[in-house]
């Protein structure tokens, strides 16, 4: 569906604007999809807007999981978590491109927090939120779940918080508190919560723990019922769960469609405006040039599905090979966060999010390099299908990245793909009048595999 703004809906649209404080047309809401860029911000606040309705309906099972913790309510919370999964991840694709999810300096990243870290940062020490069972088949113990006072997470400069009560605030100051392993928020903190430790194997070599290629964790009811620190991970699954709404909300009201009058005070639309040139007055020494704005969006495309899906999400996973190292490594949902951050691509680079269609990027794109990339993408798709499909039938991804799978093969080359196709996105960048190279689409810091 293409929205245009016709002289009728600028009229009712003048009328909103006063109502809401923003009198100047500067600032009126900015839905048309004729320009890459208002397409691409048609498309961000679409997916953010799916994201925060699914993570709410995360927290209301949770909420209902707290009141009622029953094998039902259980079940439920473990369904909107994997509902919630895959609008977060189709959004992921906003990542890398200096925008609100994770701009680390500037007016952008002191207006949004920069939460992604906050959000989705994996892999976690799951030691650290609550028990495992060890190497010798005991608990381990010294979690946030069974401390009472004053907690430590360890590592390096880490800093003690009082978790006699936990709430979002102590959490939040946990998480990423001594290290980057020392994750306390977030979807995978309260994956491992509902889930609970996935067991599969002890090592690919001697497999003695295994308990079926086909299972996820396997958190026991009582955990929220008769165990001793059952009130204790209730609370922290609420806290967890209305953290993510709150930090998506906050992530999104950048994207809104109605501009605040002042940025600096309320950052409500700016940063949409501001990468579509809109802010006015003092607000617009913010604005983004078309070309920077370009060049942001199509780096963090290249990077992201190249260095952060193709070699950290992947290769990583492979190469150790194991499930520590898989993304939803407790729910066993990594095939599914494979296909929404490779969906999330797709719908960047062709402009359309479910009803949305507008100008792309391939618009621009000579015909013999939009078929070499739909080819590529074909082929991507097929893996992508692949791994959709044996993980539904007959191993979870844990297990088909096992050496003596034969679906190794086929991840293998998926990554390359991915990689390829990253390294694409330089040449679709030029074609766009867009200045830029292969180190641009690459994390320097990316693991070479």
């Amino acid at each position: 569906m293409k929205i245009r703004t016709t002289f009728l809906g600028t009229l009712a649209l003048s009328i909103i604007l006063n109502m809401t404080g923003c009198s100047s047309l500067d600032e009126k809401l900015i839905s048309d999809s004729d320009t890459i860029i208002s397409n691409y911000t048609n498309i961000v606040t679409a997916n953010y807007g799916d994201a925060i309705k699914d993570a709410k309906a995360l927290e209301i099972a949770i909420n209902d999981l707290a009141t009622d913790p029953t094998e039902e309510s259980l079940k439920r919370s473990k369904e909107a978590w994997l509902n919630a999964r895959e609008s977060y991840g189709t959004s992921e694709i906003f990542r890398l491109a200096n925008g609100p999810i994770d701009a680390e300096e500037g007016w952008v990243a002191e207006a949004y927090g920069s939460l992604e870290g906050q959000l989705n940062a994996w892999p976690l020490d799951e030691n650290m939120i609550d028990y495992t069972i060890d190497a010798d088949g005991e608990k381990t113990s010294g979690n946030i779940i069974d401390s009472k006072g004053l907690f430590e997470p360890g590592g390096e400069e880490s800093s003690a918080i009082d978790v006699t009560t936990i709430t979002i605030e102590n959490i939040t100051a946990l998480n990423e508190n001594g290290g980057a392993a020392n994750v306390a928020t977030g979807y995978h903190a309260v994956e491992f919560l509902l889930w609970g430790q996935d067991q599969d194997y002890s090592n690919f070599i001697k497999d003695t723990i295994t308990k079926g290629a086909m299972t996820a964790g396997q958190r026991a009811l009582n955990d929220f019922t008769t165990d001793t620190h059952a009130t204790r991970r209730l609370a922290y699954l609420q806290a967890a769960s209305s953290k993510i709404v709150s930090d998506l909300t906050r992530v999104a009201s950048g994207w809104d469609l109605v501009v605040s009058k002042d940025c600096s005070t309320d950052a409500k639309g700016c940063y949409r405006a501001a990468i579509n040139d809109r802010l006015t007055g003092v607000d617009a020494k913010k604005n983004i040039t078309e070309k920077e704005a370009l060049k942001q969006i199509l780096s963090g495309m290249g990077v992201f599905i190249k260095s952060e899906v193709a070699n950290e999400r992947i290769a990583v996973a492979v190469l150790t090979p194991s499930e520590e190292d898989e993304h939803s490594c407790f729910s066993d949902n990594t095939h599914r966060d494979i296909s929404a951050n490779y969906q999330g691509f797709k719908n960047v680079l062709t402009g359309t999010y479910k009803d949305i269609q507008g100008k792309s990027f391939l618009d621009q794109v000579d015909i013999e390099t939009k078929n070499k990339i739909m080819t590529l993408m074909d082929s991507i798709e097929e893996k992508i299908d692949s791994i959709n499909s044996v993980a539904t039938t007959r191993a979870h991804f844990d297990h088909q990245i096992q050496p003596n799978d034969p679906q190794v093969k086929v991840i293998v080359r998926l990554k390359n793909e991915m990689r390829r196709l990253g390294d694409m996105m330089s040449i679709v960048a030029i074609q766009n009048g867009i200045d830029l190279t292969s180190d641009d689409v690459t994390d320097p810091d990316e693991t070479k595999l």
